[in-house]
Formats: C-alpha cells, sequence, structure tokens
C-alpha cells in the first residue's frame, strides 16, 4: 500500500533565515511562526521524515502569503524540491487572489512547472471571504483548466483555541463549494467539522466535489472520527494528512491505525483516495 500525506509543510532556507523579519510584515507567517519553537521543516527534512514513516509521497504546501511576491518567491522553492524529489514530493503553489492577474498567472507558471494544486489558502489571514465569488471565480476557473486542486484551510468554530486556528468556519467552504461545484476542493482539518453538516441533504449535495485532510487530528478530535466521518460523506472522500512539521507523519500513521479501522477503509484513507483525487477522474463510487 502506498501513503500519501496530503498536508505537509516545508519552507526556503531564505524564509527560515529570516522568521523575525516575516513574522513582523505577514499575519498568516507571523500567526503560524513567530513563536521561535514552532518548527520550520526543509525538503531535506520532510524526506528524512517520510523514510521514517513509510510515506511514499507528500503533497507540500505553502502557506497564505499576503504578498503576490513572497507567493512566487517561496513557490520558487516548492517546486525546485519537487524537482529534485519527483514522485515523492508533490507541490502545491500560493496565490494571493487580491492580486488577480498576477494570481492567475502565478497559478499557470507553477502548473506549467509540476504542481498539482493551490494551497493552503488562508483568505482570513489573506484579505478575502472565500463568499466572494466574483473575486474567486477568474482563479477558480483556471484552477479547473489547469488541473489544479484547491486546498483550503478550515478550522472550528468551537473547541479550544490555538496558533493557526483562524477563523475559516465551515459555512465559508460550504460558500465557496456550493458556488464553484465542478471545482476540486479540500478542506483541511476535517474542514473544522464540515462534514457532520452533510448529514443535511442540501449540504451533502453541495460537498459532492469535496473532500477533507486529516491534517492535526491528534490536536482535535479522538480516532472514531474517520470511521464516523468516512459513514457521514462517503469513504473515498477523507485524505490522509499530518501537518508536518507541527506533527510528526509516524505519529500521525499511529493516530490513523489506532482507530482499528477495517482494511479497506485505512487503506483509502492512507493513500488510495489521494490517488484518485489527483487525478482528473474525482472520487469514484465509494468503497
Amino acid at each position: 500500500m502506498q501513503i500519501i500525506d496530503f498536508h505537509t509543510h516545508i519552507m526556503s532556507p531564505w524564509a527560515s533565515a529570516r522568521r523575525v523579519e516575516l513574522s513582523r510584515s505577514d499575519p498568516c507567517f507571523g500567526m503560524l511562526y513567530s513563536n521561535p519553537k514552532a518548527r520550520l521543516a526543509s525538503a531535506e527534512e520532510l524526506i528524512h521524515s517520510m523514510d521514517e514513516a513509510g510515506v511514499q509521497t507528500s503533497i507540500a504546501l505553502n502557506v497564505g502569503w499576503s504578498d503576490h511576491a513572497l507567493c512566487v518567491r517561496t513557490n520558487d522553492y516548492l517546486l525546485e524540491s519537487a524537482s529534485r524529489w519527483p514522485q515523492r514530493i508533490i507541490p502545491f503553489c500560493m496565490v494571493q487572489p487580491t492580486a488577480r492577474d498576477l494570481a492567475l498567472r502565478e497559478a499557470e507558471r507553477c502548473a506549467a512547472a509540476g504542481a498539482r494544486g493551490i494551497g493552503e489558502l488562508r483568505p482570513d489571514t489573506q484579505g478575502y471571504s472565500l463568499a466572494d465569488a466574483e473575486l474567486l471565480a477568474p482563479l477558480v476557473d483556471a484552477a479547473s483548466a489547469l488541473g489544479m486542486i484547491l486546498l483550503v484551510h478550515s478550522s472550528e468554530p468551537v473547541g479550544h483555541t490555538y496558533a493557526g486556528k483562524g477563523t475559516v468556519t465551515p459555512e465559508q467552504t460550504l460558500a465557496l463549494a456550493a458556488a464553484f461545484p465542478d471545482a476540486r476542493l479540500v478542506c483541511a482539518h476535517w474542514g473544522g467539522g464540515l462534514p457532520f453538516y452533510a448529514l443535511m441533504p442540501e449540504v451533502e449535495s453541495a460537498l459532492a466535489n469535496t473532500w477533507y485532510d486529516t491534517a492535526a487530528t491528534q490536536f482535535l478530535y479522538r480516532p472514531e472520527v474517520f470511521s464516523v466521518i468516512a459513514s457521514i460523506v462517503g469513504s473515498t472522500h477523507v485524505l490522509f494528512g499530518s501537518d508536518f512539521p507541527l506533527l510528526g507523519q509516524r505519529r500521525a500513521l499511529d493516530h490513523v491505525r489506532a482507530a482499528k479501522l477495517e482494511v479497506g477503509l485505512e487503506s483509502a484513507i492512507l493513500g488510495g483516495n489521494a490517488e484518485r483525487v489527483l487525478t482528473a477522474g474525482g472520487a469514484g463510487p465509494d468503497e
């Protein structure tokens, strides 16, 4: 079984060396990394972690930079890393939607260089709303035309606070999915609880082309969450994600295995679903 981690972050040495400066100038970076104990990881460290944990492939996400130039510079590192470790690192680039045409050109540039998606989008720190269909339509249309997935940070409207939680709650990601039903959308961190609302028929219909990654599950839910959400949205709509380097990949895998899922469901979550969503074919029939 191939294990695919759909939610990891790597940072260029250039950005890591400027932690203090960037923490002061960029809202997202500052929220995530102003604490010197918050770990930043290089591509080499991700590969080492993958080898130790038995992960074959990782999606390497960017963060929600507010400045277009920072998106471009950090995208370059993700693309370079993927070229050094093809098949093992799959890059998702970052764009600033409010940059409009510049964002579209950057998405095109990154797709041509091998990026498979855009993310982790952070509308709360980048300064726009997921409900702003007029702003987002050109980017969503471009992503669909380029075969790119959109991965959006999501957070819970209840529960404890934590660094990086943010304010992108389920009604916002639902608005995006409803406005663009043909776009392939991945909601990070279990969509902030969005799949629980799929018990409502109209919500279930709107989320037909939406997936949920499991990043940071250990901080949020008991192990039963894997089987419970799979039973609501379908076994093909859950994607394993660790949120490395916030959490170790081996630890995240241990949490999945502690759920004692049926073999078919565990295999789907750990890799099979990701293989499908990374293609244009979509989710396919539920298992």
